[in-house]
């Protein structure tokens, strides 16, 4: 079974939009009007995205004096690239077994049956 947290970061992460806010926070750190400007959708509508990516752990808001700068949390990447990671080696491993029988079923073609 998939651990929850992994589940609502897939989730959170699913949404275009959420997407792109994450890409622009890989660069730098944003307030919510410098990440509002950048979409064709309500000034209410951003704090709601970044809601959701917060309640899933991959942005937090801080305080900086007037600022309340959002900013991503790469902790939750690691999370979920040893999650990818685990099934990358289990894909390869079976790969690997698959290449081995094919390697032993084409050594043991009889030479008639290469005619």
């Amino acid at each position: 079974m998939v651990a929850p947290a992994i589940v609502t970061v897939f989730s959170a992460l699913a949404d275009e939009t959420r997407l792109d806010i994450v890409t622009r926070l890989a660069a730098c750190d944003a307030t919510l009007s410098e990440l509002a400007e950048h979409y064709d959708m309500s000034i209410q509508a951003v704090p709601k995205h970044l809601s959701v990516l917060e309640d899933a752990g991959v942005v937090s808001r801080r305080r900086e004096a007037q600022r309340r700068p959002v900013r991503l949390e790469t902790e939750v990447f690691d999370l979920m690239t040893k999650w990818i990671e685990r099934y990358r080696q289990n894909a390869e491993a079976r790969y690997r077994r698959l290449d081995q029988l094919l390697a032993t079923l084409d050594s043991q073609t009889p030479t008639w049956a290469e005619e």
